[in-house]
């Protein structure tokens, strides 16, 4: 059996509702043009403020997604 070969990339997801959102929507979004994808991991975690709009947040995750390359 070969052995396998992973590539990671990094992406950002967002969501107004929450940090797991975020994440879920970044997946979502990702697997659409990613095949292969087996884990991902949090770097990092942001937001943004919208003083117009009554303090409106924007959540912002930034992902490594790894996925196995095509043999």
């Amino acid at each position: 059996m070969p052995n396998k070969t992973y590539k990671k990339i990094e992406i950002v997801g967002t969501s107004t509702e929450s940090i797991s959102e975020a994440i879920k929507n970044g997946i979502d979004k990702a697997s659409s043009s990613v095949r292969g994808m087996s884990w991902f991991e949090v770097a990092e975690i942001r937001g943004y403020i919208d003083e117009h709009k009554d303090n409106e947040s924007t959540f912002q995750v930034t992902l490594k997604i790894g996925f196995r390359l095509d043999e």
